[in-house]
């Protein structure tokens, strides 16, 4: 890899250690006849690992110019198949049918630029994935951990929430990384919550979730001003708040409520 011009365009920056790989797989409890997703493998220093454990791999690498590199990676292993192409633009229900599993899981090593589409993604494919572990900028990573009333605490926090047990594994040092990158990283664990909170209309909680957190410093009357107020305030008030509350300070099960009665 000497010689690869790693593009920021990407946001290309191979993880080279091998404690903090290592300690990546130790934090996804893979089961038998398994396939496991990787996104951005990169060099295939994770991808050798995983393929270890994992009764199937399958990669999605945006960048064909590494096509060669994880060629000669990864010629010993014959459980990796690699997709050269935006996992953003691929139907996953369809590249997956031809793997044979009882068990899915997602490891990436994420783009810093585009992880939140990435994760909309994961979670819009509504795949029965038991394990997600991901690598994510550590300002996002304190964001999707944030509780209510923390400043970072936003609406992909609930969102995220209303899915999956987050669990924060550990802080990744940018000197882990080539090219290394301006920050720190973490790594996060998501696990699929098994009993869901009702919801009547996904597309509409999604809607009064940005709704809601549209104006950072703005109370719920504010930003829900376009809704019925007397409603809103309603439901607000089973909850011991009015409509002065922010909604950085509301928990899940409040945004739900409001989805399902507005």
């Amino acid at each position: 890899m000497d010689n690869f011009i790693y593009k920021k365009s990407l946001g290309q920056n191979f993880l080279n250690d091998n404690n903090v790989l290592d300690r990546i797989l130790e934090c996804v409890p893979i089961k038998d006849k398994s396939l496991v997703i990787e996104i951005g493998p990169g060099s295939g220093n994770l991808t050798k690992r995983l393929a270890k454990v994992a009764t199937n791999v399958l990669c999605y690498e945006i960048d064909d110019r590494l096509e060669e590199v994880l060629d000669d990676n990864l010629k010993d292993f014959h459980n990796i198949k690699i997709i050269f192409a935006d996992f953003l633009k691929r139907n996953i229900k369809e590249d997956i049918k031809e793997f044979a599993y009882s068990n899915l899981y997602l490891v990436a090593n994420l783009p810093y630029y585009i992880t939140t589409p990435i994760i909309e993604k994961i979670i819009d494919s509504n795949l029965p994935f038991e394990y997600i572990t991901v690598m994510i900028q550590k300002e996002v990573g304190d964001r999707f951990n944030a509780k209510p009333g923390m400043r970072e605490y936003n609406s992909l926090t609930v969102y995220l929430n209303y899915y999956f047990d987050l669990k924060k594994e550990f802080i990744v040092s940018r000197n882990s990384f080539t090219p290394k990158p301006r920050v720190d990283s973490m790594v996060i664990s998501l696990i699929k919550k098994d009993n869901l909170l009702y919801l009547k209309d996904k597309d509409k909680f999604n809607k009064v979730l940005k709704d809601s957190f549209k104006y950072k410093r703005k109370n719920i009357k504010n930003n829900l001003k376009n809704y019925d107020l007397e409603k809103v305030l309603e439901i607000l008030k089973k909850y011991d708040y009015d409509l002065t509350v922010r909604a950085e300070d509301l928990p899940l099960e409040v945004f739900v409520s409001l989805s399902n009665n507005l």
